[in-house]
């Protein structure tokens, strides 16, 4: 498709970025999310929300996280330098940590006690179980039965600090389904209850709500790197599952239009409807991603041939979603990121490289970005460089490669 020029990249006031987002809910969400609305609304134009928030981001969760050169990665693809940023490095493990203060001061503002949430790979939930236990509020959290499987360290965490952990057996029994269950939830206790949800997407406006708060990513690196290199990269590379931390690193650069946005998707073990979670990607003949709706928003949606909602497959519980943010699909549709495949088999061969080479483990989701950065880096001169987001720590996945290693 056609490279459009964009600027900047900002929803209308009914949450729309083009045609993809919007609030596609029920009528007892509405309320609720006008009332998020405004307060978030007045919390971003606030200066006493974000002094406070960026405090606990220096002072709990620990940023900013470095900007890595990774010399032996680098050294190993032959061409741009390769820097890792280093997301892991924040308190429980992973970028969702910055989104969770931003909506946990939310919550308080709004006085609600109550907080529950979704989880895949269970960082956000363990995230949102954290500063539910800093402010002194009660948790519950929704995850996948098959996403308990194989993260059952991340739920032994979760209810370590307090939060309640429910098992939703419905459907693929995935991410997808642990949605479904907190927005009935949301629905059913919206008097008392905050909907703390992980991702850029759902109805408006928690994709621009998310975004916002993960963009504190794509600030540190610009600043980072050109104190590093003195001139902006060539390409930011990020998974994407819902596209939180990619949109959070590719925000504060969409002007750049020399530096290349790529988002890795999971391409999983093959390109029929359901072994993959590449929304971008459209089979003939077993459907694939096209635009439609799921949980309240407007975006690329996997879909078989009579438009129901396709089920996936992923090596990474949080890469394991059947639609993407709608900013994504905004920025795909105009030709201003990219967005590209990686297989479960790609993801474990980044897992096991970086490991080696630069005594990091990364969690499988971020793996799926180091073998396409490796390529893209072959692409260019050695005085170039490349910045891949480093979202997530892998020590909730150990025991998962270990046994596919058996």
């Amino acid at each position: 498709m056609k490279k459009t020029q964009i600027t900047r990249s900002e929803p209308d006031e009914h949450g729309h970025w083009g045609r993809f987002g919007g609030r596609y809910v029920p009528e007892i969400l509405v309320a609720p999310l006008e009332e998020l609305t405004e307060e978030f609304m007045r919390a971003r134009h606030g200066n006493n929300f974000w002094r406070e928030l960026n405090q606990l981001l220096r002072d709990y969760a620990g940023r900013p996280t470095p900007l890595f050169h990774a010399e032996r990665l680098s050294a190993h693809a032959g061409g741009a330098q390769i820097y890792l940023k280093r997301e892991d490095l924040l308190h429980t493990g992973a970028h969702k940590i910055n989104n969770a203060l931003g909506q946990a001061l939310l919550a308080r503002r709004m006085r609600k006690q109550r907080v529950i949430a979704e989880t895949g790979a269970g960082q956000h939930g363990v995230a949102t179980a954290t500063v539910c236990a800093l402010f002194g509020l009660r948790c519950v959290i929704y995850m996948g039965a098959e996403d308990v499987r194989r993260q059952a360290l991340n739920v032994f965490r979760m209810r370590l600090l307090g939060a309640e952990v429910i098992t939703v057996n419905a459907g693929t029994r995935t991410l997808k389904d642990a949605i479904n269950e907190a927005l009935r939830d949301w629905a059913t206790n919206v008097h008392d209850t905050y909907y703390l949800l992980g991702s850029a997407l759902g109805p408006h406006p928690y994709p621009l709500m998310v975004r916002e708060f993960q963009s504190v990513i794509g600030r540190e690196a610009r600043e980072q790197i050109l104190s590093a290199s003195g001139k902006l990269p060539r390409a930011l590379i990020a998974c994407v599952g819902g596209g939180s931390n990619a949109i959070g690193l590719f925000h504060p650069f969409i002007a750049d239009e020399r530096v290349r946005l790529i988002g890795v998707e999971a391409g999983g073990r093959g390109d029929s409807l359901g072994e993959h979670a590449a929304r971008f990607h459209t089979a003939a003949k077993s459907g694939g991603g096209r635009v439609g709706v799921l949980q309240g928003t407007m975006s690329y949606v996997l879909q078989d041939p009579n438009g129901q909602i396709g089920t996936t497959h992923s090596i990474s519980a949080g890469l394991d979603y059947s639609a993407i943010g709608p900013e994504h699909a905004f920025l795909h549709d105009n030709g201003r990121a990219e967005y590209i495949r990686s297989s479960d088999a790609d993801a474990l061969e980044g897992f096991e490289l970086c490991a080696k080479l630069e005594g990091i483990i990364p969690a499988l989701e971020t793996s799926h970005a180091i073998p396409p950065a490796i390529r893209v880096a072959r692409q260019l001169p050695k005085d170039d460089a490349i910045i891949v987001n480093f979202s997530g720590r892998g020590d909730k996945d150990v025991q998962l490669v270990a046994d596919l290693k058996r």
